[in-house]
Formats: structure tokens, C-alpha cells, sequence
């Protein structure tokens, strides 16, 4: 299988860097290249990723280096270096490009400069930071979407070269606003420049503090003058599932005990008002546990379906020691694609069906299973990669690379493969597969980001270089005056509190729980539950027709 999911990349990139190399992305089926659609530049579905800066390649890069293809990393690294330009008329989302584009250089970039080049020689004898001068022109490009809101909650869209275009609209959803701290607060934290992870920050305390005074619950999307919710709908899929997942990781990444605060809340909410079903995983009666959506004012259901990225959740469940609900999450969304064959991008578990058929090769149901796979070691889990990777393969795959499915249960396929397929569905299958890779070997060592970049957990990033300024330097002045900063010589004391991973550990024990022993290798969910599951999606016919409630 490690073999197997190589060549699953290997055929993908192979075929970009063929036909599509320097566009955006790859035509699969038409074995051709495709950038922006400027005909029709409404078409956000296009134009909010591809900005004509050969997005499959950059984020490619790190896939490379974790599949220890030193040469062709390299290759790449000068290629990006050669054709990435974001000096441009394309106007993109400040989510995606932040996520995809500036994340994977951020990464690529800590590769290349690691000292003790943990995954192989990734060194590039004349590299001169070129690619962090890339992200830092990239992420000033962006800045432009924090001016001129009322909140400090960013615009969703800016033009490359003009900013904020004047038709943008004046809402965006959560995830588009609060995911962006990690790599901004990198950069920040890179260039001694405060200014990028002010103006991130101040987007996640807006939002923090606009959540619902009832029930604690956020929506998904806001009006970034009013500060209204123009969604009220909570949930951990589209829209919002990545706020939260940032909370952590940018506790882990930087030591703000203010992200754990957060997250712990959000945490224990979000299990209050959106879980149903009964209270434990693998215990008691009742119905398949499961997070619904819900209305932020009230905690009410109100709607049936679940979608695609919330499969993600199961692996901040991990990330945050909750073991058995991680457990449960997983089971769910594996039941739907075993029926499948693919993960629709909604399921309605009233109907029992897809309300929305498509599935672009999303990465989150293996994510997850990577991420149980690391934690319990339970070979299930290799099961399920192998059970995921082969049906990709099956179902997929055309002459010049991998497709989208239009519809789940006909195969249907679209003429389009996603970037995050290289940088994130091929890059978790060959983790899972690959016990020996030196990020299996340290993995407390790195965290990723939610486009499945690899960044290292270093101390040098729980420095604040501009903390010995006054405090009146405001985000909206950061934005207009760039700060001249210095690091600070004083180093953090090696001591638990100042580790984010320790502290971390050691706080939330009461969370934290482990995989008994006798159950290492038998299925995670025991098999009463298991069939209840199966029931529940539609994978065994059930005489009663029971629902999930």
C-alpha cells in the first residue's frame, strides 16, 4: 500500500508537471492545464483558488519532501522560484490563497533552511530565502482585505494587484476569517513583522467575542461591518469547521494560552448544543452518536445533513486526547463512503441519501484516519486507507490524472483535480503506510496545517520579537506603518509552562484518554454498535427503518 499511494502521487504530479505545468491545475480527463476564469470572473467556484501562480505545483512541494524525493523537490523549489508571480489582476479568496498558497511556501521553506534536514537533503546549496520573500509578498498582497472593515473581520476577496475590489460583498463565512492565524503568526513571527498576526488575531477575538451570549455558539457567516450574523447556522462542515481546529494547533505552534482557552470552550459547547445520540461511544443505548447543525441563538437542529470536511473533526478530536469520539466521529463518515465507494459532499441522515453528490477527492475522512491510525495504532485503520486508496484508484483515475466525481452513486466524473489531492490525500495515505518516515518517527515534532502542510514545532516560535513595544500600536496602525523590530535576546526558560505540548498534556488530563488494551486490534467501534451504524447509513437494510434522530 505505501508503494500504492506513491505511485497514486507520482501519477497525479507527473502528469501536471506534463500537461498543466505552469497553470493552476490539471484537466484529468483532457490532459490539459487550467488557470483563472476570466471570462467569467464571477465564477468563484475557479477563481477564489486559482490565481495563476501554478498553485498544484507549491503545494506539492512538501508532499515531496515527506515522500523524501530530494531531487524533485529541489527541481520544484527552483521552478517556483523561476515562474510564481503575484504581481497580478487575480482576485482570490484570503482564505484559500492563505491556506494553499502561502502555507505551502511557509513549509517548503522551513524544509529547505531545517538545520538538521530531518527529512533527507532537502538543503539548496544557493536557496536565499526566496521563498519566504514569496510569502511575504503574497501575504502583503492580502493585507488590504483588513482595511476598511468596520469589525477588523477581513474582506473575503482582494485583487492581487488592487486590492479589495469594489463590487467585494461585506460578508464572509467563519472559517475564511479565523483561519488564517497560523500562517500568518509564521510569517510574523519569520520576519519579526507583527503586523501579519495582529490583524489575524484581532479577526479571531471579533468573532470570538460576537459568539452567541445564549449558547456560546459562533455562525457561519457574518457581515464584516456590522459584525451581524447573516448565518446562524453551527456546525463543525463548511463554513466553520477549521475556526476551531486553528484555536488548537495555534496553541500547540505558538504557547498562547488564550487559543487553549478558547478551543476548551468552543470544546465542551460544541459537545453541548450539536452532539446527539447517546452519551458514549462505545457504551450504553441509543442512537449513532452524531454533531448536527444546529441554530447558534438556540442550539436547535435545523437541518438533516452532515458534510464532507466535518470528517476533519475527528482528528482534532485526537489532537485534543478525546480518543473514544474520535473513534465514533471516524465510524460514521468510513460507514458513508464504504457505501459509497467516496464521501459525498452532503449526506442527509434523515433520508438516509445526498442532498449533494460530488466528492473532489477531499482529503478530511483520510486525514482522520491517519490521525486514529497514529494515536491507537489499530491496523483497522490501514484497513481503511487501503480500503479509501483503492477505490479513488477504481473509480477516478483517467488517463491524465485524478478526477472529481460528479455524482456518488452513477461515478460521473468531472474534468478537474484539486490541488489538495497531492498536497493532502496522497501526502496522509502515504503517512499511514510509511511507519519508517521521519515524520512518523517524530510526530509530536510537527503539526499540520489544515491543508495538510508540515510545519515544525519549534520554540523559537513562541517568541513575540515586538513585545517590548508599547501596547497603543493598534492593528489598524500595524497595517498602515510597518514596525522596525528587533528579536528579543532573552530566551523562554525551559520549564513546562513555557511548552505548549506539555502544558497542554498536563491541563487537560481529565481529557486525555487512551485505546485499552484489549481492544488494540479488534474494530475500534465494538460490533453491536457497528451494525447500528451501518443501519443508520444505509449499508444494511433495517426491518424497523429506523433514523437517526
Amino acid at each position: 500500500m505505501l508503494d500504492a499511494s506513491k505511485k497514486m502521487f507520482q501519477f497525479g504530479y507527473e502528469n501536471y508537471m506534463k500537461y498543466a505545468f505552469p497553470e493552476d491545475e490539471l484537466d484529468p480527463v483532457h490532459c490539459r492545464g487550467r488557470g483563472p476564469d476570466y471570462e467569467q470572473p464571477d465564477n468563484i467556484n475557479i477563481n477564489d483558488v486559482l490565481g495563476d501562480y501554478a498553485l498544484t505545483l507549491v503545494e506539492s512541494l512538501d508532499t515531496l519532501a515527506v515522500m523524501g524525493n530530494s531531487s524533485e523537490f529541489k527541481k520544484a523549489v527552483k521552478l517556483v522560484i523561476e515562474h510564481v508571480s503575484f504581481n497580478k489582476n487575480n482576485t482570490v479568496q484570503v482564505f484559500e490563497a492563505t491556506i494553499r498558497m502561502l502555507g505551502s511556501l511557509l513549509s517548503a521553506h522551513l524544509i529547505i533552511i531545517d538545520p538538521q534536514q530531518t527529512l533527507g537533503d532537502m538543503s539548496i546549496p544557493d536557496y536565499n530565502n526566496e521563498l519566504l520573500e514569496l510569502a511575504h509578498d503574497l501575504s502583503t498582497r492580502l493585507l488590504p482585505a483588513f482595511s476598511n472593515t468596520a469589525t477588523g473581520i477581513p474582506y473575503p476577496r482582494v485583487s492581487l494587484s488592487e486590492g479589495v475590489p469594489m463590487n467585494c460583498v461585506n460578508v464572509t463565512c467563519t472559517s475564511g476569517a479565523g483561519t488564517l492565524v497560523l500562517e500568518f503568526g509564521l510569517l510574523s513571527r519569520l520576519l519579526n513583522d507583527p503586523v501579519y498576526e495582529a490583524v489575524s488575531r484581532r479577526a479571531v477575538t471579533t468573532l470570538w467575542k460576537l459568539r452567541s451570549n445564549v449558547t456560546g455558539l459562533l455562525g457561519n457567516v457574518i457581515n464584516i461591518q456590522t459584525g451581524e450574523w447573516v448565518g446562524a447556522m453551527s456546525g463543525l462542515g463548511a463554513g466553520i469547521d477549521s475556526f476551531f481546529e486553528y484555536l488548537l494547533k495555534a496553541y500547540i505552534l505558538f504557547g498562547e494560552k488564550s487559543d487553549l482557552e478558547m478551543f476548551n470552550e468552543s470544546y465542551e459547547t460544541i459537545k453541548f448544543h450539536l452532539r446527539r445520540g447517546r452519551p458514549k461511544c462505545n457504551y450504553g443505548s441509543g442512537n449513532v452518536p452524531l454533531y448536527v447543525n444546529v441554530n447558534m441563538k438556540t442550539g436547535e437542529t435545523v437541518n438533516t445533513w452532515i458534510d464532507s470536511l466535518q470528517a476533519a473533526w475527528s482528528a482534532v478530536q485526537v489532537l485534543n486526547g478525546d480518543m473514544e469520539e474520535a473513534i465514533c466521529s471516524h465510524a460514521l463518515y468510513y460507514a458513508i463512503w464504504r457505501r459509497y465507494n467516496a464521501l459525498p459532499e452532503r449526506y442527509n441522515w434523515q433520508l438516509k441519501a445526498p442532498d449533494v453528490r460530488f466528492y473532489p477527492l477531499r482529503p478530511e475522512l483520510v486525514e482522520s484516519t491517519y490521525f486514529l491510525y497514529r494515536a491507537t495504532k489499530n491496523p483497522f485503520y490501514l484497513h481503511v486507507g487501503k480500503d479509501i486508496l483503492e477505490s479513488i484508484n477504481r473509480h477516478t483515475k483517467d488517463r491524465c490524472g485524478y478526477c472529481t466525481i460528479h455524482d456518488v452513486d452513477t461515478k460521473e466524473l468531472e474534468d478537474r483535480m484539486e490541488s489538495f489531492f497531492l498536497s493532502e490525500t496522497c501526502k496522509y495515505l502515504y503517512l499511514l503506510f510509511d511507519a519508517d518516515n521521519p515524520v512518523n518517527q517524530e510526530f509530536s515534532k510537527y503539526l499540520f496545517t489544515t491543508e495538510g502542510h508540515l510545519i515544525p514545532l519549534d520554540r523559537k516560535f513562541h517568541r513575540k520579537p515586538w513585545e517590548h513595544y508599547n501596547e497603543v500600536h493598534s492593528p489598524e496602525k500595524l497595517v498602515k506603518k510597518k514596525l522596525d523590530v528587533k528579536l528579543l535576546n532573552n530566551e523562554l526558560e525551559d520549564s513546562e509552562e513555557n511548552h505548549p505540548v506539555i502544558f497542554y498534556a498536563r491541563t487537560n488530563s481529565s481529557i486525555c484518554d487512551t485505546v485499552k488494551i484489549e481492544r488494540r486490534y479488534n474494530l475500534p467501534i465494538l460490533s453491536q454498535y457497528l451494525t447500528q451504524l451501518e443501519i443508520a447509513v444505509g449499508l444494511r437494510e433495517d426491518p424497523c427503518d429506523s433514523r437517526l434522530d
